[in-house]
């Protein structure tokens, strides 16, 4: 990872059994000198781009593709705000089984509701009642009496199967009228997994900007452990001044 090649290093007491005297120093690179994007950046249009991450792409395969030097994976993490590969990139299809399986302990667990997602519901003049895709749970409903329209009022429910005519009642429920879907635990880990497929990326023309901003902030200032902009040392604990 080309990463570690911008951190700077830093001269530390030696820990090891081997060392010639208490004086000893290791070099190692400072991984506390950490970065992120500002924050006021991150909606800029002409900056930052929006890409897919495809299935098998990692964050080396993705550099290539956008800059063409795999090294620059980092730009990649830093730019998406991603802070734990692991849990923030996208698993291949094939792997969020296993992973809900692991997760939940039992199939049986995997296919126990975790949530409800709303279907749309507009009356009979098309004012919206309900937006889709909200999250609920099982005790959900909304109550027809709440918008005061007249008792003529009819409400068309959208879903993927298409439009459904509800019964002329005052109060839809999810349980009753089925005004929501349920989602599985193991559904919610594919939902869950395709959004960590969308990210920010950054636009190849300010490539060379970013990195030299970046070794500029990771660069050390003078100070009594200075020893130059890419090397400080710590205080040695192991010499004991007379």
């Amino acid at each position: 990872m080309g990463y570690f090649r911008e951190l700077p290093n830093i001269a530390y007491q030696s820990p090891l059994s081997h060392k010639n005297s208490s004086r000893d120093y290791i070099v190692i690179k400072n991984l506390f000198r950490r970065t992120k994007l500002y924050d006021f950046l991150e909606n800029n249009v002409s900056l930052l781009d929006t890409f897919t991450i495809g299935e098998g792409d990692r964050p080396d395969t993705v550099a290539y593709e956008l800059y063409g030097d795999s090294t620059l994976d980092y730009v990649v993490i830093l730019v998406a705000g991603i802070t734990n590969i692991t849990h923030q990139w996208p698993l291949p299809d094939y792997k969020v089984y296993d992973y809900t399986l692991e997760k939940y302990g039992s199939e049986e667990k995997m296919n126990e509701i975790h949530h409800y997602e709303t279907y749309e519901i507009r009356d009979n003049n098309n004012r919206l009642i309900l937006p889709p895709d909200l999250k609920v749970d099982a005790d959900f409903k909304i109550d027809g009496t709440a918008h005061k329209f007249p008792s003529s009022t009819r409400y068309t429910l959208r879903s993927e199967s298409g439009y459904l005519q509800l019964d002329d009642k005052d109060e839809f429920t999810v349980l009753t009228d089925k005004i929501a879907a349920p989602i599985t635990n193991y559904q919610n880990e594919i939902l869950d997994n395709e959004e960590k497929r969308e990210i920010k990326i950054l636009n190849r023309s300010y490539l060379q900007l970013f990195i030299n901003d970046l070794r500029d902030v990771t660069r050390y200032a003078k100070s009594s452990r200075y020893i130059n902009s890419s090397i400080v040392s710590t205080e040695n604990t192991n010499v004991v001044n007379p």
